[in-house]
């Protein structure tokens, strides 16, 4: 076990790491876009499926990332009511979702959201979401407009004030987490992006763009930083 362990640090040591977990039909894994991207940046990615060691995890990881899943997050962590358009809903996600956000950021790791990520990371730190909005979950290939703020993570990772982005989702945060600045919009007033020092998080999925700007940018600019 020691030697695995030091092996493990040797590794993490090596490489920006980041974490990603998602679950679907009772399964815990790492999507191929995913490892397709980072491999090309050379960059581990371990999925984590429980709390266990999760004060190691922490401790061995560069930075963690929360990506999207078909699992919606239940209203009650945000004070409502589900209502009949809600999806699945599994509280195990949600607590393993909240504690993993909490330990990174109590040392101040970066953390990098992604679809549900953006939500779970709102309402982690206090905020909420719209429970359903059906007109922006489009296919894998449609695009909307999306505007971003200026001297934002995205502004200054695609050096532009605008960009097409994919749309897959049925909720959006509707109340703003304390803290966190809005820093891109959809031309109907969604929001599609916040930020809070190095808490980065988006609605639409960069991997599925084959966006690997994006990731670059998060490894390089974000969890090369002195935290």
């Amino acid at each position: 076990m020691d030697y695995l362990k030091k092996d493990l640090k040797k590794l993490c040591d090596s490489f920006d790491h980041s974490l990603i977990y998602e679950t679907g039909s009772e399964k815990y894994y790492i999507d191929k876009e995913f490892k397709d991207i980072f491999e090309k940046l050379n960059v581990l990615l371990f999925p984590v499926t429980s709390l266990t060691n999760l004060e190691e995890v922490v401790n061995i990881c560069n930075g963690l990332i929360v990506i999207g899943s078909a699992i919606d997050i239940n209203p009650k962590n945000y004070d409502e009511q589900p209502i009949a358009e809600i999806h699945k809903m599994t509280e195990e996600i949600d607590t393993l979702d909240f504690a993993i956000i909490k330990a990174f950021n109590n040392v101040n790791k970066p953390i990098l959201g992604i679809c549900r990520g953006i939500q779970a990371i709102n309402v982690c730190f206090g905020g909420s979401l719209y429970q359903d909005i059906p007109y922006h979950k489009l296919s894998k290939e449609e695009r909307h407009n999306v505007k971003f703020e200026k001297e934002s993570f995205l502004y200054n990772c695609y050096n532009t004030e605008q960009m097409l982005i994919n749309s897959l989702h049925h909720q959006a945060i509707k109340e703003v987490a304390k803290g966190f600045n809005v820093v891109a919009k959809s031309d109907d007033g969604i929001i599609e992006a916040i930020e809070n020092k190095n808490i980065i998080a988006v609605q639409w999925h960069p991997e599925y763009m084959n966006d690997i700007k994006f990731f670059e940018y998060f490894t390089l600019k974000i969890c090369n930083k002195d935290h």
